[in-house]
């Protein structure tokens, strides 16, 4: 590792050498990390427990649950709320390198925590529909100045990686750039851990997909022919992390596979009737607890059961996922720059509660790994 370990350099381990320098162009060393949408509704969903009454177990549930406070980190320069109904959730996925993580594979083993892909869910009014935006963790943006859960300021930054963000001042610093970059206040925040994202799909019993091509990947252990498969949780883990077995081997590519695993859970999820099975009630929400870092007003049993009994409406036909519209770096193939006018329009479109149209993303950067995954 260089001996400049600042964070943007943390966040640019395991890339090709910079083409401005003279270097190769090439792709990177696969190290996906991702923003869980899946292992957060899964959560919500099971967290209906704690109407059953069960005391003993709901404070133990409770106990499980880590909160970050948000509103008082970032204070009072924000967007504005919503007043239509809406509401929207930055979800992240994390990856602290330590612990349970250490042995999942890629990065370092510094310890410190990573966050790659980032996924901003927005509620339509009526809570009957959602609309899911992928940010990707390679986008250079002008990072705004951020304090950490320590107190340490850190200053403003122009192009550098998204996910520099979270590496540098945790959930306020991501949640902050997220909101600079869109324009859009973000209601709750919710941070998914790779290891209890593991267990948790062993715990639902696997999920079935549908692979349209053979995908293979020694960097995130996934080997699957095409065809139907029930994926356990380290085949699912693999399968979010992977970006050299589709596409055009991006992390856009691993973005489309996120997309569609969330849609394949999401619609498994509610055929499986787990609130039918104590048990399985029982571990799911013991699994999902220790799994997801929220923000403070979603940070108990209780509050989480009420937000989550909102989206219990929603199927995976009526989420709606793109990728925020970017195009690859001339200079950099490894990086991609924001269409800015497209950009804006998505996030307009969110602003005002209205659907996002599909001519947006058209013509921007794909990863083409389109219907690589579908659900059983």
């Amino acid at each position: 590792m260089p001996a400049e370990s600042t964070p943007d350099a943390i966040a640019d381990e395991g890339t090709a050498t910079d083409p401005r320098r003279g270097g190769r162009r090439r792709k990177p060393r696969g190290k996906g990390r991702t923003a869980l949408l899946v292992a957060a509704w899964t959560a919500g969903g099971i967290l209906l427990l704690g109407g059953t009454g069960a005391g003993i177990l709901y404070f133990k549930l409770d106990g499980n649950l880590r909160t970050v406070d948000i509103d008082a980190a970032l204070g009072g320069h924000r967007p504005k709320k919503a007043d239509n109904g809406s509401e929207n959730i930055l979800v992240l996925g994390s990856d602290s390198r330590s612990g349970g993580n250490k042995k999942l594979g890629g990065g370092t083993d510094d310890g410190s925590a990573r966050s790659d892909t980032a996924m901003v869910v927005h509620l339509y009014k009526g809570h009957k529909k959602a609309a899911v935006v992928s940010i990707p963790r390679d986008t250079l943006i002008d990072r705004p100045e951020c304090t950490d859960g320590k107190g340490t300021v850190h200053p403003a930054a122009p192009g550098v990686m998204f996910n520099s963000a979270y590496s540098t001042g945790g959930a306020a610093c991501a949640v902050k750039t997220v909101e600079s970059l869109s324009g859009v206040r973000m209601d709750h925040y919710i941070e998914v851990d790779f290891s209890g994202f593991q267990k948790l799909v062993d715990d639902l019993g696997g999920v079935q997909v549908t692979t349209t091509k053979d995908i293979a990947d020694q960097d995130s252990h996934l080997d699957l022919k095409a065809g139907e498969h029930t994926l356990d949780g380290r085949q699912a883990l693999g399968l979010v992390r992977t970006r050299h077995g589709v596409g055009d081997g991006s992390d856009l590519g691993r973005i489309q596979l996120q997309q569609a695993f969330v849609k394949a859970l999401v619609a498994q999820v509610k055929q499986l009737g787990v609130l039918t099975s104590p048990t399985k009630l029982v571990n799911l929400a013991d699994t999902a607890t220790k799994t997801v870092t929220t923000d403070s007003d979603l940070g108990s049993v209780k509050n989480l059961a009420s937000f989550a009994s909102g989206l219990k409406g929603i199927s995976s036909s009526h989420m709606n996922m793109v990728t925020m519209p970017v195009r690859y770096d001339p200079a950099n193939p490894n990086r991609v720059l924001l269409e800015k006018d497209k950009a804006r329009t998505v996030w307009d479109a969110l602003k005002h509660d209205r659907p996002i149209s599909a001519s947006v993303t058209k013509g921007s950067a794909s990863g083409q790994a389109t219907d690589v995954v579908r659900s059983s």
